[in-house]
């Protein structure tokens, strides 16, 4: 605390905290003045005084009100980053039937980056929402509650579904409501899904969309690993790396100005939280979306120890917005996945491919290129 006594009558005075140990020079003349600077060691309601014999008896002290500090607040960092390896299992061949889907929306605070948080919108509290897993033929039976403590109205458009709007129209929620609707899965693929809510692109920059897939009657070839990845953009007033809570930015929504790229709804989602695990030899297939609401992916994937070769299936809703990439891993620690787009790698999107070699693999050698089968 700095704190200036100025003389405004040319009679001798100082001032005196006797409880912080604390005393000003005395100021002798009119317009006379001394500062002091202290620091308030103890909390409580204490005076302070004119210290000149006399002065105190004749009035000249006031209250000094020291009120303790406040706990340190502790930023609640909650993960809402849904794990790559969160999906159902391989439907295989079986008869058409109908699947239940349930779906809720969670608007809640969390996790951005290291002491950063975000008001996300989801489904089903995480980022990308449920990875919804039918074959075709079957009726899928969708139930969507909207929690009554939302502040907003929430829906969801499934692109796999054949019909206006995905059923978007049939599947607007009111806060503390629930509406269902079923649609048939006719054409085998990889499909997007969000919620269809005006304004659209600010439910889905909240963090509001996810995948489904439609396998084909015979299903999809047997892989070692399946992985559940999706591109998202967060719009935030403050500028990227900054802490505390963000609040969301609709002027930079509008102009297209992210400053996030984030997989599965974070910074380091999937290169420090839930990186992908492969051994050497495995097969790994990774299912790829883009939530947007505005940018494509540039995708590249960075081998650092020898060639390989990726199998896209292309029988996806968009080639931009939804890929099934099978891969087998190759020999070498760390496979990283980043963005092609070079102007946005400082927006933080990128993640790794963990490979674990045992035994029978020998010493890593970086200049034996391995061989790498594609099936």
């Amino acid at each position: 605390m700095q704190l200036t006594v100025i003389n405004g009558e040319g009679t001798e005075h100082d001032i005196v905290f006797p409880n912080q140990d604390t005393k000003s020079p005395r100021v002798n003349g009119r317009g006379a003045s001394t500062t002091i600077v202290f620091r308030a060691t103890k909390s409580g309601d204490f005076i302070y005084f004119c210290g000149v014999p006399g002065h105190q008896l004749a009035g000249m002290q006031g209250q000094f009100l020291v009120t303790p500090m406040p706990a340190a607040q502790t930023l609640v960092e909650a993960d809402i980053s849904r794990e790559p390896t969160d999906l159902p299992p391989p439907i295989g061949k079986r008869d058409p039937k109908t699947v239940r889907l349930d779906l809720f929306t969670v608007e809640q605070e969390g996790r951005l980056a290291e002491a950063t948080t975000f008001g996300y919108w989801t489904f089903n509290g995480k980022v990308p929402g449920p990875f919804v897993r039918v074959r075709v033929g079957d009726t899928v039976d969708v139930h969507l509650k909207n929690p009554a403590d939302s502040n907003m109205i929430h829906s969801v458009d499934f692109h796999a579904a054949t019909g206006p709007g995905g059923g978007a129209a049939a599947l607007q929620v009111d806060p503390g409501g629930e509406k269902s609707m079923t649609f048939k899965a006719l054409i085998p693929g990889l499909y997007v899904y969000h919620c269809a809510t005006p304004m659209v692109a600010e439910h889905i920059a909240n963090g509001m969309y996810g995948m489904i897939l439609v396998e084909p009657e015979t299903g999809l070839a047997p892989v070692d690993h399946e992985f559940y990845v999706m591109q998202g953009e967060i719009y935030t007033e403050a500028a990227f790396g900054q802490h505390g809570s963000q609040e969301f930015s609709v002027e930079k929504l509008l102009n297209e100005r992210p400053e996030y790229f984030v997989f599965n709804g974070s910074v380091g989602a999937i290169s420090k939280l839930h990186p992908l695990h492969a051994k050497v030899g495995e097969t790994v297939r990774l299912f790829f979306g883009v939530g947007g609401p505005h940018e494509p992916n540039a995708g590249r994937h960075s081998d650092r120890h020898g060639g390989a070769w990726w199998r896209c299936h292309h029988r996806v809703q968009t080639s931009r917005a939804g890929k099934l990439h099978d891969r087998r891993s190759c020999i070498g620690p760390r496979r990283a996945r980043a963005c092609r787009s070079f102007g946005r790698r400082g927006c933080a999107k990128s993640g790794y491919l963990q490979r674990h070699r045992d035994a029978r693999h020998g010493a890593l050698n970086r200049y034996v290129s391995p061989t790498c089968v594609n099936r």
